[in-house]
Parts: C-alpha cells; sequence; structure tokens
C-alpha cells in the first residue's frame, strides 16, 4: 500500500537518451523520495506513542494484560524496525549531499534506477548484495 502511494507521489524515474546518471534532476527525484518516506515513518511512530499514551490501560485479568503486553512489543519492535529505516533514509539524503548516492559501497559501480526505485536506500549494487547474501548463508549454517 505504501507502494502504491509512494508511486502515485513519485512516478519512476524516465531517462532521456544521453542523460547523465545521478544528475541533479535524478538526486532531486529520490531525495523527493526519500524525505517523503522519513516524513511517513516519524508520522506513524509519532501516531504509536499518541496511540499508546492514549490506551494505557491496567487490566485485572492477567490474560488481557499479556494480551496487551504483547501487542505492545509487537508494536514497539515494528516502530524500531522504521527508526532504523529513517537511519538509513538519513545516511541516503548525506550521500545524496556528498555526491556519492546512486554508487555502489562495495565496488563503486552504478546501482541502476531501477533498483533505487524499488529500495531508495540501496548501498550495494545487485551483484555485490547477492554475493553479500551468498556469504551471510554460508557462515549460517
Amino acid at each position: 500500500m505504501a507502494d502504491d502511494f509512494l508511486h502515485k507521489q513519485f512516478p519512476p524515474y524516465i531517462t532521456k537518451k544521453g542523460e547523465a546518471y545521478m544528475n541533479s534532476k535524478q538526486l532531486a527525484h529520490f531525495r523527493g523520495i526519500l524525505g517523503m518516506l522519513k516524513g511517513e515513518l516519524a508520522g506513524d511512530i509519532e501516531q504509536t506513542i499518541q496511540t499508546m499514551q492514549d490506551e494505557a490501560t491496567v487490566f485485572a485479568d492477567p490474560n488481557d494484560r499479556a494480551s496487551q503486553e504483547s501487542d505492545i512489543a509487537l508494536e514497539l519492535r515494528n516502530r524500531d524496525r522504521e527508526r532504523k529505516l529513517i537511519k538509513k533514509i538519513d545516511e541516503s539524503i548525506a550521500r545524496i549531499d556528498a555526491g556519492d548516492y546512486g554508487y555502489c559501497n562495495s565496488c563503486g559501480v552504478e546501482i541502476g534506477l531501477k533498483r533505487l526505485e524499488a529500495r531508495p536506500t540501496a548501498t550495494l549494487c545487485i551483484d555485490c548484495k547477492e554475493l553479500e547474501e551468498r556469504r551471510e548463508k554460508q557462515v549460517a549454517k
């Protein structure tokens, strides 16, 4: 659902023939996407905090209390993931400012517009990411 909203606000960038990779228009496009995602996530976190404060109830029944604690724990895990994503978004915006956005941290090649459209916080090209995932699988065994 968030992806549908994102693509209505920011349709995928269409390159023109001979257009340089990561030119000012492309950087502005991705800065807009990252900014909107960050604002959306920050709003969700703020709404969760408000909801948790409003719904703070002490239940006499241990089952109700356990259910509420379980719900709160799940919500907090989700918000923690969103907090980490906000950090990645901030790092991506800093990479735009530094002129490093869109290039692989590992090998330095272009990440590609389609990959960045799908995951605007990507820091590795698809080949390096696949290699990293294979290594992680081997270590996990």
